[in-house]
């Protein structure tokens, strides 16, 4: 049998944080920055009471989803486009902008999909050099050219944890070229408390040059139900219309989707949870030489530079023991470090006290 041609890309498949671990049940998994909390008990509720009509198309428009959106975050409706996960808007924005002769700026350690969408439709992704693992405006700026027509920020970003600053954000948006689209992924801008942020949708709402990232994959604890949305000029939102999957949002994402937005309770809980363990976790690891980045999303970057004992050695070890972090050799190719998501109490207590067994000082 003949199999026909088909294209082959070079890049690297996406690898997700591991999830199973052989002969083990119970697993912790603290390897892809899901909720702490998991969802809102107003989501929960609303799902297990709502009888769905699974056999009919869910609204294609996702249309009491935006409406929710608009209010939580005083926006336009008509400049919101849902898709199942905010993995599926970056990808409609790649194919919506980037031909092959096209260039995509992106920080040397950013979310790998920028790179792995922008590389499908054909473009050539540059890398700017970033400072102590945080994005630089100003290598962005020196990689860009004539050619560039869509610059990635994650921030803070994953997996370094890493933010810029108010301030910088705007000198980016101000000095790059304005035909260049700016796009500013929020992914855990729930999380951030800190003064001199400012996330990307409370910034540029009404920028034309700058599309803003959202999820409900985060902090609202929906990441297997996979929705996220995005933010932008109107006539960028009218085009990705035309080329959006039809029904691509399932139909209960919508509702949970929309139902979490109003539980205000639950995502300050969310907030304070995470400030604190990973306030506490931080200084815990510091007593063994394993520092990070000042505390910002959901999620630390451990560094084992002046640690005695490697990352890889704690990562085995804590995974043979059921607790699985996220080795960032994988894609990112960042050596000696490990991505470590905040998890429930009970979850952050066993990881610290397994750190404690394996660590023995």
């Amino acid at each position: 049998m003949t199999t026909p041609n088909f294209k082959n890309f070079n890049i690297e498949a996406y690898r997700p944080g591991k999830s199973k671990v052989k002969k083990l049940k119970n697993v912790i998994k603290l390897s892809a920055n899901e909720s702490a909390l998991g969802m809102s008990p107003k989501a929960k509720k609303i799902i297990s009471k709502k009888n769905f009509n699974l056999d009919k198309y869910p609204d294609g428009k996702s249309q009491n989803l935006k409406k929710a959106i608009s209010n939580a975050y005083k926006c336009n409706p008509e400049k919101i486009i849902c898709g199942a996960g905010s993995d599926e808007v970056i990808q409609m924005i790649c194919q919506l902008f980037l031909n092959s002769k096209d260039e995509v700026v992106v920080s040397e350690y950013s979310f790998l999909m920028y790179r792995i969408y922008s590389t499908i439709v054909g473009a050539k992704v540059l890398f700017a050099k970033e400072n102590n693992f945080k994005a630089s405006v100003k290598e962005i700026l020196k990689k860009t050219s004539k050619k560039t027509k869509i610059v990635f920020i994650a921030n803070p970003n994953n997996p370094t944890g890493t933010y810029l600053t108010k301030k910088e954000v705007l000198e980016l948006r101000k000095k790059l070229n304005k035909k260049i689209l700016l796009v500013i992924d929020d992914a855990y801008a729930e999380y951030m408390k800190n003064k001199d942020y400012s996330s990307g949708l409370d910034l540029f709402k009404n920028k034309d040059n700058v599309f803003i990232l959202r999820t409900f994959s985060k902090i609202f604890g929906l990441a297997s139900l996979r929705v996220g949305w995005g933010y932008g000029s109107k006539k960028i939102v009218d085009a990705l219309k035309v080329i959006k999957p039809p029904f691509n949002v399932n139909g209960i994402a919508q509702l949970a989707a929309a139902e979490s937005l109003k539980d205000k309770i639950f995502i300050n809980k969310s907030v304070r949870h995470n400030f604190l363990y990973a306030k506490n976790i931080k200084k815990f690891l510091e007593g063994y030489n394993i520092y990070s980045n000042s505390v910002s999303a959901n999620f630390l970057l451990l560094n084992f530079e002046k640690c005695r004992y490697s990352a890889n050695y704690l990562y085995e070890k804590l995974k043979n023991k059921g607790i699985l972090l996220r080795s960032t050799e994988d894609g990112y190719r960042i050596k000696n470090k490990l991505r470590l998501t905040i998890g429930s109490k009970k979850e952050n207590l066993k990881f610290m006290n397994t750190v404690k067994q394996v660590l023995k000082k």
